[in-house]
């Protein structure tokens, strides 16, 4: 267990999630965040509903989610990315270090994210 443990830190994958209102908004951030090499992948998965409280009232809406993964020490350039890029005054995003990754996955992200500052 202490040996896979260790490989999953090797891995360094990082899954960012973030919520948004719209899907063109959506979209418009996973085609931006990839190209620019802050992502190695987006995937974007619409049919989402969000129930929250919002300056006191309770609130219920569509969302869209958008899952990017990147490399761990990436992971904050993508999170500033993606907040300037999101329509939202205070966006959804969350950023989930990965526990175990399949290598051949795990070196894909990297060599997908790698150089591309």
């Amino acid at each position: 267990m202490v040996a896979r443990r260790a490989a999953a830190r090797r891995s360094g994958v990082a899954m960012i999630v973030a919520a948004y209102p719209r899907r063109a908004a959506a979209t418009k951030a996973a085609r931006a965040l990839v190209r620019a090499g802050a992502l190695a992948c987006a995937t974007v998965s619409p049919g989402a509903t969000a129930f929250y409280r919002w300056e006191g009232k309770f609130e219920e809406s569509a969302s869209v989610l958008l899952w990017g993964k990147t490399v761990a020490s990436r992971a904050r350039q993508a999170v500033k990315a993606i907040a300037a890029l999101h329509p939202d005054r205070v966006p959804e995003i969350l950023v989930l270090p990965c526990s175990d990754a399949h290598p051949a996955y795990a070196a894909w992200v990297e060599s997908s994210t790698r150089g591309k500052r």
